[in-house]
């Protein structure tokens, strides 16, 4: 029989899992999107993030969940899935891995003096208000109502998908595939380049600073609220009862 994981051990899981998130989906943004005639594209980005977190839930998700994302942490708290007292360290953790690995890509990139702060979404950054993709300029508001709505159905995913009544074993393929930044980045990158993870837009507006960094606090209250949303809806409205 297996021991159960030491809490540290949680952490590494969550510092690792959130590293590979944010140096394989902004990594494929940053190289790989608009490479001419080979480039990958918004599917291509898309599908990348949804495959870190399918590789990465079956590699640590059974140490410490799986969760890589502030938001899903707040979210599963408030399905009733995670202790309060746990919030904290799983939130440094996931912050501390998405910069390690936006340094590193800063690092890569500044290799071959590319790396820019220059227009909406440098460095694969979030962003609202600027003029982006199709040459479109979100509000605000219409950011934040996108953040959250993705955030809650995002959580309500992951709830059911982990929920007891259900085959677990095929979770990370619902969660990492069937939304959780595959369909949602489909929906969102010409949006707001797709956030729902305050740990992933912290740190690359960290390496931006400017605008990135001031915008930054949408791209935490939006998918923190969303994520409690989610969570609540499915814990009161969807979990099946005990019989």
């Amino acid at each position: 029989m297996l021991e159960k994981s030491s809490f540290m051990e949680k952490l590494f899981a969550e510092f690792f899992g959130t590293f590979w998130l944010v140096f394989g989906g902004c990594g494929a943004a940053v190289f790989a999107a608009g490479v001419p005639e080979i480039g990958i594209g918004l599917a291509g980005v898309s599908l990348a993030f949804g495959l870190t977190v399918l590789t990465m839930a079956y590699a640590v998700g059974h140490i410490s969940g799986g969760h890589f994302n502030p938001a899903v942490s707040f979210g599963l708290f408030a399905g009733g899935r995670f202790p309060a007292k746990d919030l904290l360290p799983y939130i440094v953790s996931q912050v501390l891995g998405a910069s390690a690995a936006a340094g590193c890509l800063y690092l890569i990139l500044n290799g071959a003096g590319a790396f820019s702060t220059e227009g909406a979404g440098a460095f694969a950054t979030n962003f609202y208000e600027m003029e982006g993709y199709a040459g479109r300029s979100y509000s605000m508001a219409a950011a934040f109502l996108t953040e959250f709505l993705l955030t809650a159905f995002f959580l309500i995913i992951i709830l059911g998908a982990t929920d007891k009544w259900v085959n677990g074993k095929f979770a990370g393929i619902a969660i990492g595939l069937a939304l959780t930044l595959t369909l949602i980045h489909l929906i969102s990158i010409p949006i707001t380049n797709t956030s729902v993870n305050p740990a992933r837009s912290t740190s690359q507006a960290l390496f931006v600073q400017g605008e990135a960094l001031s915008q930054l606090w949408l791209f935490w209250t939006a998918p923190i609220a969303g994520a409690i949303i989610g969570g609540l809806l499915y814990k009161f409205l969807l979990q099946k009862s005990e019989e």
